[in-house]
Formats: structure tokens, C-alpha cells, sequence
């Protein structure tokens, strides 16, 4: 072997050990967890409680970096463009990693090449109510009167393109039937004009429509989950109500910029893992509505790939647009 040879391979052991070192030693710095949503709503709550069990168990701070804008693009362009360290993270969201490239002319980032998939943390059950004047208690009876007056029923939802509003879309076009779509600026707004009887029916997450179910300002009558939501018994899902094969969950997860190190994501993945099965997250995300969805940095990229397959084929076909 040549002495240029010799130094060169010496060189690359040295960058290798160094590499590896580094890597070894992540995090030696607070880390950077980027949420799309301003502080206060359920995103943030969530992702707060994920960032509080990540600092405790890599023994570094997770700050809470509130990027809000353009349907949550706006923190996902951010942390797209951030040092592939793993010191900056998305707290990404159903819109921002499956939904918005579809929606948007130009989102201003790809979430299918951009990102890392780290782990999925939980999702969020939402659930078909309507007005308790409307004479339906079941799904197969509001289909009917949907059927029978083709555009009169109206659902509300949290804006054009939310998770209310697909939901409602994804309802329509596999019953087959034509019901009107009024969107508002918020769950508040929408909830709002459904109990006050000026909508028919509108998609909700499970904890946020939960006090107006059981004091009767709604009526609930199916989820939209596989699986039935322990916080309604009795309350059937829509694929065995009436709609067979539907599904929709509002779900979040960790996502870090595209070329993240393996040995970064693993740690981040185990970590995440690990917190979600305490006892005491756990009971924390049960009490905020949302169920834990643990999954390997591979399983979470599949499953964003398929969700974004699904709504891309959705979203084209109902011709659903968001304007930047």
C-alpha cells in the first residue's frame, strides 16, 4: 500500500471516529421541537407533553418553537430547510405531513422527500354530530334524508382543507350522497352555529365535542376511527354504521429533516417510544382525547406515504383547493 493511501484510509478512520463520536454524544445541546399550531390548542398541548417526556430522557432541554401559518406549512418549511442534526424537529401534523401538498399550488416543501420520519405519537378520534332537532339517530337515517333533499343538510367545518372538512368530504363520496359544506374559521365558530341550529351536523375531534354530547346540545352518532372511542360507549364507528370502510383520524408525530443521521433518528424513535408507554403520559394524552400510535421510524414513513396517497386521490377528486 502507498504512504497516500495509507494516510488517506487514516483519514477517513479519524472523520469516521469522529463522526461516530458525535453521533454518540447526541444531544449535547437543547433540542428543537417546531409546532405549527400557536399555543393553546390541542397540537401544542400535545407536543408540550411529548417535549417535557423527551427532555427528561435525553437529558436535554426540548423547547417548544410555535411556527403557526399556512395550514402548519410554514413550521414545516422551517425545520425542511434546518441542519439535518437532529437538533431541529416538526411536530407534524395530519395536514402538514399528508394533506397540505395536495392542497397547495406550492406548499414550499415535500413531506415525502424533506423529512425523516422519527415517530408517530398519537391520534385524535373525531366523531359525526348533529343538531338534536335533526330527525336522525343513526347514520343510515341521515343518509336517507340526505338522499331525499340532495344539497339541504349542511356540515360545518374548521376552514377549507381542515381535517373537519375532509372528513365531511370523505363522508359524502363514499355514501354517495350531496351534502352542503359551509366552512368556518375554527372548531369554535362551527360548533357554534351547530348548536344554535344553523348547521345540520358537522366532524369534531372527540374531546372537544364531548361536553355538548352529554349535555344534549348534540347528538353524536358514530366516530370516525377504526375503533370504537372509550369516551363514547355505545357510540358505533361509521364503517359499522353505515359507511363501510371509512376512517379518518386527526394524527401527529416527529419528523426531522431529510438526511438526519440513522443513529439520531433510532435515539430520538426509542425515546419517544419509551415515553409514550409510561403510565403517567399516558394518562395524560387520555385525558386531552388522544390515543398513543407508537411506531418505528420505518412503519411511521409507510404510514405517512399511505395517508397521503389516500387524501392526494380524495382531494383531486372533490377538487379541494387552499389558496397560499
Amino acid at each position: 500500500m502507498t504512504s497516500w493511501i495509507r494516510r488517506a484510509a487514516a483519514g477517513l478512520l479519524i472523520s469516521l471516529a469522529a463522526a461516530g463520536s458525535a453521533f454518540a454524544a447526541y444531544p449535547d445541546k437543547p433540542v428543537r421541537l417546531v409546532v405549527p399550531f400557536p399555543p393553546g390548542g390541542a397540537t401544542d398541548l400535545l407536543a408540550r407533553e411529548i417535549g417535557n417526556a423527551l427532555s427528561v430522557r435525553l437529558g436535554q432541554p426540548v423547547v417548544i418553537d410555535n411556527r403557526p401559518g399556512a395550514g402548519g406549512n410554514i413550521a414545516a418549511i422551517a425545520v425542511a430547510r434546518a441542519p439535518a442534526d437532529g437538533y431541529t424537529l416538526l411536530f407534524g401534523t395530519f395536514g402538514s405531513l399528508a394533506v397540505n401538498k395536495s392542497l397547495y399550488d406550492k406548499p414550499g416543501y415535500d413531506p415525502l422527500k424533506d423529512f425523516a420520519p422519527v415517530a408517530s405519537v398519537a391520534y385524535l378520534p373525531n366523531v359525526l354530530v348533529v343538531h338534536p332537532s335533526v330527525p336522525a339517530r343513526t347514520v343510515p337515517e341521515l343518509l336517507a334524508l340526505a338522499r331525499k333533499e340532495p344539497g339541504k343538510l349542511t356540515y360545518g367545518s374548521f376552514g377549507n382543507g381542515s381535517s373537519s372538512h375532509l372528513a365531511g368530504e370523505l363522508f359524502t363520496h363514499m355514501a354517495g350522497v350531496n351534502i352542503t359544506h359551509i366552512p368556518y374559521k375554527g372548531s369554535a365558530a362551527s360548533m357554534t352555529d351547530l348548536i344554535g341550529g344553523r348547521l345540520t351536523m358537522m366532524f369534531d375531534s372527540v374531546s372537544t365535542a364531548l361536553p355538548y354530547i352529554r349535555d344534549g346540545r348534540v347528538r353524536a352518532l358514530a366516530v370516525t376511527t377504526q375503533k370504537p372511542s372509550e369516551q363514547l360507549p355505545g357510540v358505533p364507528t361509521l364503517a359499522t354504521a353505515g359507511v363501510p370502510g371509512y376512517e379518518l383520524t386527526a394524527w401527529f408525530g416527529v419528523v426531522a429533516p431529510a438526511g438526519t443521521p440513522k443513529a439520531v433518528v433510532d435515539r430520538l424513535n426509542g425515546e419517544i417510544v419509551a415515553s409514550l408507554k409510561q403510565p403517567e403520559l399516558a394518562n395524560k394524552l387520555a385525558s386531552q382525547g388522544t390515543v398513543p400510535f407508537p411506531a418505528t421510524p420505518a412503519q411511521f414513513g409507510s404510514y405517512i406515504r399511505a395517508q397521503y396517497e389516500k387524501w392526494d386521490a380524495l382531494i383531486k377528486s372533490a377538487n379541494i383547493r387552499v389558496d397560499q
